[in-house]
């Protein structure tokens, strides 16, 4: 199979190039960085504090303005704050390698996410990834969000039906069931231990992936790509 003629591979985005949690902790360190203005402690502190409250799954905001009574301030500033802010986050050098070499390969790639769309183009182009797809469906922009099949479908309206389509996410309650329809081939990533949504693999069917893989470069040795998973150096 020739893949730079016939196949299009779509992209999750959160927890499936990066790690989500990497963008809560950075929005927690800007949010911080204020609060520390207004009250004793340090912006170091209070950021750890949020991080510890977030992992005993509490209201981390709700739990900051208790906690040092601010009255300036509320949940929906902070929010706006976090939805805002510029991300400090990168792409392993697994993922930015393995992304590099398939960009050369396939015919198109693209990208299907949920959120808001200055906040993912935010994550974008903190990752440096701002002009590597040739199509991106944010669910805000496009006007609705997974698993509607809508946000797929536009893909083969775009490039035809004929077309191999590859689907790679990791959320098992709602990203395989709109590709699985539509006869894709689809890959979960699995949880390293660090994703936002957990999943769960007590599923019907139309929710289960084709392929389960823990690395993306894991696809090589499923897919026909010209490239070795083993020569790259993860971070």
């Amino acid at each position: 199979m020739d893949t730079k003629t016939n196949t299009i591979l779509i992209f999750d985005l959160d927890d499936t190039l990066y790690k989500e949690i990497d963008y809560l902790s950075s929005a927690y360190k800007e949010i911080a960085s204020f609060i520390s203005k207004k009250v004793t402690k340090s912006s170091e502190q209070l950021w750890q504090e949020m991080l510890a409250s977030y992992h005993r799954g509490d209201n981390v905001f709700h739990a900051i303005i208790k906690r040092y009574q601010l009255t300036d301030v509320g949940i929906e500033d902070f929010i706006a704050m976090y939805r805002r802010h510029h991300p400090h986050i990168q792409l392993t050098s697994s993922t930015k390698q393995f992304l590099a070499s398939v960009k050369e390969q396939v015919f198109k790639v693209g990208l299907i996410t949920d959120g808001r769309g200055m906040q993912q183009r935010h994550k974008l182009k903190a990752l440096g990834l701002s002009n590597y797809f040739d199509t991106v469906v944010i669910s805000e922009e496009f006007g609705s969000e997974k698993p509607n099949k809508a946000n797929f479908k536009y893909f083969e309206d775009t490039y035809g039906a004929h077309l191999d389509y590859i689907y790679v996410g990791d959320n098992t309650a709602k990203d395989f069931i709109a590709p699985n329809t539509l006869g894709w081939q689809t890959f979960c990533l699995l949880d390293d231990g660090r994703n936002i949504h957990k999943q769960s693999f007590d599923l019907e069917p139309s929710k289960y992936p084709n392929h389960c893989i823990r690395d993306l470069s894991d696809m090589a040795l499923i897919l026909p790509l010209t490239y070795n998973p083993h020569e790259i150096t993860s971070s």
